[in-house]
């Protein structure tokens, strides 16, 4: 697992603690016994990887996957470029120097940006809009992976990624994690049986982590699936309204209950292929 050198403690400690969950479960095999930091970094020349590293792990890697990006939809284009295009360039590169077999590519559904209509997993590049720097460094960044890896390679593109379907644990507040604030403050201000007024912003995709988690692995080994795109999606699109809804928790706050279809909704997507909040992961 490649880890900044400042990060390092940080990766300790993780690996500490859930091997600890493991182990009081009963489980085997803890992450501790299988996870090897190397030092590296996303901005540098080969992930920063020393020469030492690279001679020790080339052709004994079966299974690249290159996961690290920037999710934050107010970065501005250079930073985006630098961390997302940039740094997938560089990942394909360490790839293809460690003679990786294959290389398993974390793109997004935000590959797809404004394309009209059901954009399929065997689609990539259609002509559509990519209006946000988002769009087009995760657009770009799959390009790379498409044509540069020298060995196998697999896209996976993650719908909006939230917590673990089980605990609700989540490493990252972005996407839809900013309406809590607002949430919480409303729970304050009126009785739960009190109905609000609200835009209905069309359909959302939005899928837990354990499932994108589970999905990838599951889906990397199998045979006879090199050189295709998956979606890691829900199979059945939200309604933006309904998941504000669930996201209640006791004491709940006050409930949309009536959707106002003003002109915010032609923005909004139909499908998996675009997204109202935020990053897609």
């Amino acid at each position: 697992m490649l880890v900044r050198a400042g990060s390092r403690e940080k990766l300790s400690e993780q690996i500490a603690r859930r091997t600890a969950a493991t182990t009081a479960a009963g489980g085997g095999d803890p992450a501790g016994a299988r996870i090897v930091p190397v030092v590296g970094d996303l901005s540098e020349l080969m992930l920063g990887v020393s020469e030492e590293d690279r001679e020790r792990l080339r052709g004994e890697i079966d299974h690249f996957f290159h996961l690290a990006a920037i999710y934050d939809m107010t970065a501005d284009p250079e930073r985006n470029e630098k961390l997302n295009v940039g740094g997938t360039l560089r990942a394909v590169g360490l790839a293809n120097d460690l003679r990786a077999r294959t290389f398993h590519h974390v793109s997004s559904i935000a590959a797809a940006g404004q394309f009209k209509g059901l954009f399929r997993e065997d689609m990539f590049d259609e002509g559509q809009k990519l209006p946000h720097p988002y769009h087009r460094t995760k657009f770009g960044s799959e390009k790379i992976a498409r044509t540069q890896t020298a060995g196998a390679w697999r896209v996976y593109r993650p719908a909006i990624v939230v917590g673990h379907s089980q605990t609700g644990e989540m490493d990252k507040v972005d996407g839809p994690y900013y309406f809590f604030k607002a949430i919480q403050k409303l729970r304050h201000l009126f009785p739960e049986w009190f109905p609000l007024v609200g835009p209905e912003m069309g359909y959302t995709n939005i899928v837990p982590v354990d499932y994108v988690a589970a999905a990838l692995d599951h889906i990397a080994h199998q045979p006879d699936l090199d050189g295709q795109a998956f979606h890691l999606c829900s199979p059945k699109s939200q309604r933006s309204g309904e998941v504000l809804n669930t996201t209640r928790a006791p004491p709940t706050p006050p409930s949309r209950s009536c959707a106002s279809t003003s002109g915010c909704s032609t923005c909004c997507p139909r499908a998996c292929s675009r997204w109202p909040w935020g990053s897609p992961h």
